[in-house]
């Protein structure tokens, strides 16, 4: 949102009496006013961009104008906008609101002030009028296109993601090059459970094309392809972030008695990642490290925020500082490693990574595939996940942390045990579940899941009911499959403690393919819930899998679709079978396998200090170095 662009002023004092004006801050003389409205609005806006003054004082220059001129001056709907545009930079919106609409009234088919005036009116907290100021103002076909992005992104925001979806797909037929339009729509899609996601071309827009600007975590769950995701991720990247031309940090590193590591997260907060890593923040031996916190997250008051940021040595707080100015912090700090907690999910600061702040940097846990940030050093993984014949197809360059890449938590707190009545759920059948959200379930697996339900008698299956659209898509795709309505039960979000709980009230999780359960396949497994999973190429298809193999429960490792759909089915048709593979899941084999936290944190921590970059000493550091000591 910024002021017109103008030319430049040919009255060469003009400049000096404008600076004089905002100064004085009012007009006091004859003289000033007739000055003030011989002076065209190009003459004086040119002169405040220049002056530069603070977003207030501009804004009262404009007044001045506008209540110098006639009702019909050529210009007055622009003094208008801009006028809109410096009270929004000084925070007074509702006045804007009021600039904005005078300058619709002058000007009606002005789409730049009917874009402000929404933007000012959904800050204001009133969404519903934002979205038809946009929708019914007047405008070309090429800043129509930005009204109906504005729509979209607001309607996703409130929840209404059929129209989210109906409105980007209007802006693509108008203009289909506009790959962050692609991007949320493919990704709307896979929210509502529209299948199939990519069949329904957009006229200039090919497959190919769509697949390409899918985006990281749209790519995750629709291809098990791993140059297909590699891909989708650089295309982001390199449309996102830019090269800042200077690298921050030193190459040879530092030399700290303690190493220092940094944490970046947006999500230091009641979020999956923050649930599985908090205990290995307090587990860090601060003989050997010295931890920093640099928080992106807002602050939601959750229990396990308050956690994490008391794990830390040093907290900072640069959710609203400018990518450049945290990036300089973590250099300020001397940070050795600097550990990325989000890769390319909702709220990366990726810029900060291209800065350069550390003399190394990784990504890990936030996102699970490759994230071509050229500054990147490593993505931390183990060699199921990764195996080391596909770890070239990977960037950057995959680093085995540990025998199992996924910290956990030992001190997870449980909520209450709950009665499959109170869930809703009935005491007599077998009930397979997944509380993955709706973006991951994709057509084929769905279909895999009708499949197990026809062949495994009157089991019924229990998922997350986040959104009505998908919930219908499923109900009618399980119809044309010939699975009746009331074998497939919805279940409303609840407390992460009572989800917990309600965990231990399933037979059997099924996973999603290719991109599996990672915090959620963990709990499951946490709470005695035995798991079914399919393994494929990519590492975001291999989450589920190491899990299982760690608990020595490979049984539930399927290989393909037709594999996948016999272990469920045999799970939930043959007894001896079930109970087998459920004796695998008891809270010692999980504390002593997965759980375990304090063998994770000794095997991370030797691979930070053996990944770790020292200068190289000078010739009378190495004299004092006491024979038999190596340097």
């Amino acid at each position: 949102m910024t002021t017109l662009e103008l030319a430049a002023d040919p009255a060469a004092d003009l400049d000096l009496w404008v600076e004089a004006l905002l100064e004085n801050g009012r007009i006091d003389s004859d003289q000033a006013v007739d000055r003030l409205r011989r002076a065209s609005f190009i003459q004086i806006a040119g002169a405040i961009e220049r002056a530069a003054p603070p977003a207030s004082a501009a804004a009262r220059l404009y007044q001045q104008w506008i209540a110098c001129q006639p009702a019909d001056s050529a210009h007055l709907f622009a003094a208008w906008f801009n006028l809109g545009v410096s009270l929004v930079q000084s925070g007074n919106h509702a006045a804007a609101v009021t600039a904005y609409q005078t300058a619709l009234a002058l000007k009606h088919d002005f789409s730049a002030a009917a874009a402000n005036l929404g933007l000012a009116l959904e800050t204001l907290g009133h969404p519903d009028t934002a979205l038809q100021t946009w929708e019914q103002a007047l405008q070309p076909d090429d800043a129509r296109t930005g009204l109906l992005n504005h729509r979209a992104r607001l309607l996703e925001q409130l929840g209404r993601l059929g129209q989210a979806e109906q409105e980007m797909r209007r802006s693509l037929l108008i203009n289909p090059a506009q790959p962050d339009v692609i991007q949320h729509w493919v990704h709307i899609r896979q929210k509502l459970c529209h299948w199939p996601l990519l069949a329904d071309q957009l006229p200039g827009v090919a497959m190919a094309e769509q697949l390409r600007h899918v985006g990281p975590l749209g790519a995750l769950a629709l291809s098990d392809d791993i140059t297909v995701q590699r891909d989708a991720a650089r295309d982001w990247v390199f449309r996102k972030t830019s090269r800042p031309g200077v690298r921050l940090s030193p190459v040879d590193g530092y030399r700290h008695d303690r190493l220092r590591i940094g944490y970046l997260s947006s999500d230091f907060c009641r979020h999956a990642m923050g649930y599985l890593i908090a205990e290995l923040f307090e587990r860090h031996d601060r003989t050997a490290f010295e931890v920093f916190g640099y928080c992106a997250s807002p602050d939601d008051g959750s229990d396990i925020r308050a956690r994490i940021m008391r794990s830390f040595d040093h907290s900072r707080r640069v959710r609203d500082m400018r990518d450049e100015q945290a990036a300089r912090l973590i250099r300020d700090d001397e940070i050795d490693i600097l550990i990325d907690l989000n890769g390319l999910t909702s709220g990366s600061r990726a810029q900060i990574l291209r800065w350069k702040p550390a003399p190394v940097q990784a990504t890990y846990l936030g996102f699970i595939g490759s994230v071509p940030i050229p500054e990147l050093d490593y993505l931390f993984c183990d060699d199921f996940v990764i195996p080391p014949h596909l770890a070239s197809m990977y960037q950057p360059q995959p680093l085995t942390i540990a025998e199992n890449f996924q910290a956990n938590d030992s001190k997870r707190t449980i909520g209450q045990p709950v009665s499959r009545a109170s869930a809703g759920l009935p005491e007599d059948r077998f009930v397979f579940c997944c509380f993955s959200n709706h973006y991951k379930i994709t057509e084929e697996i769905f279909t895999a899941w009708m499949s197990i339900l026809r062949r495994a008698g009157d089991a019924i299956l229990w998922l997350i009911g986040d959104n009505g659209q998908a919930r219908g898509n499923m109900l009618r795709t399980a119809a044309r499959l010939g699975v009746a309505a009331d074998r497939i039960l919805f279940a409303a979000r609840v407390s992460p403690d009572e989800y917990m709980a309600r965990l231990a009230l399933p037979d059997v999780f099924l996973d999603t393919f290719p991109y599996n359960a990672g915090t959620i396949a963990s709990d499951a497994i946490r709470m005695g819930l035995p798991l079914v999973t399919l393994s494929g190429q990519s590492f975001a298809s291999r989450m589920a899998g190491r899990l299982l193999a760690a608990m020595g429960a490979h049984q539930g490792i399927a290989a393909s679709v037709p594999q996948y759909i016999e272990i469920a089915t045999r799970l939930a048709t043959d007894r001896q079978n079930y109970c087998r593979y459920k004796r695998l899941f008891t809270a010692a084999n999980w504390a002593g396998r997965i759980g375990d936290i304090a063998t994770f944190a000794v095997q991370y921590e030797q691979t930070l200090l053996r990944i770790a970059k020292r200068p190289p000493r000078t010739g009378a550091e190495a004299a004092r170095i006491p024979e038999g000591i190596s340097a």
